[in-house]
């Protein structure tokens, strides 16, 4: 884990966030998973953070981001979910059939803090999901 530097503080802060296709829709295979890994990272870039670690599940998705004090956990989610969620349905609208023409999106997330001591342990984890049949 890094330790970065701001104008007048040092820090060091990852988050382990997850999040799910509504009703657990087996949506994100192929060119949709692509392009959505490619969506998140320019995400990332446009707001200031940065993915460290990402994996897309058939139904979820693993990032492992890394932030500046100024980020707030839900600004980070609303980032990812929602600018994601608008790009796939543009590029690939054949997803909203699959969802009854709702969301893409669960509204829940799950988020977990890392420390240097978990850093690698959360990679690999997020590395591995798309080798386990286990979901969220």
């Amino acid at each position: 884990m890094e330790v970065k530097h701001g104008r007048g503080y040092v820090y060091a802060i990852e988050y382990h966030i997850v999040w799910c296709v509504k009703y657990k829709k087996n949506v994100l295979e192929g060119e949709i998973a692509d392009y959505l890994k490619e969506l998140l990272t320019e995400i990332a870039i446009k707001y200031d953070f940065r993915v460290e670690s990402l994996e897309v599940v058939t139904d979820h998705v693993h990032v492992l981001v890394s932030a500046t004090p100024q980020h707030t956990i839900p600004s980070l989610v609303k980032y990812l979910k929602g600018i994601s969620a608008r790009k796939l349905f543009l590029k690939f609208p054949k997803i909203k059939t699959k969802l009854w023409g709702g969301h893409l999106w669960n509204p829940s997330y799950f988020v977990a803090t890392v420390s240097e001591n978990t850093e690698s342990q959360i990679k690999k984890y997020i590395e591995s999901q798309n080798d386990s049949s286990e979901g969220v």
